[in-house]
């Protein structure tokens, strides 16, 4: 039987780097590396917010409540 194919949003993730405009983390379990564009440049992010090595999960826009 053929393993499931998971979600991103259903794993947990370490932060590797930090940028004002991306975020680069790396899959606990899959080891998959990300690199998550910024939506908001006006808020830039920073490693105070996400510091190397914190554990985040990501959660789907496409599920959240519409205005």
């Amino acid at each position: 039987m053929k393993e499931t194919e998971k979600s991103i949003f259903e794993e947990r993730y370490r932060v590797v780097a930090v940028e004002s405009d991306r975020l680069l983390v790396r899959g606990v379990l899959s080891g998959e590396m990300l690199t998550i564009i910024n939506p908001e440049p006006e808020t830039p992010l920073t490693q105070e917010d996400y510091p190397p090595g914190k554990l985040i999960a990501l959660t789907d826009p496409s599920t959240a409540p519409l205005n």
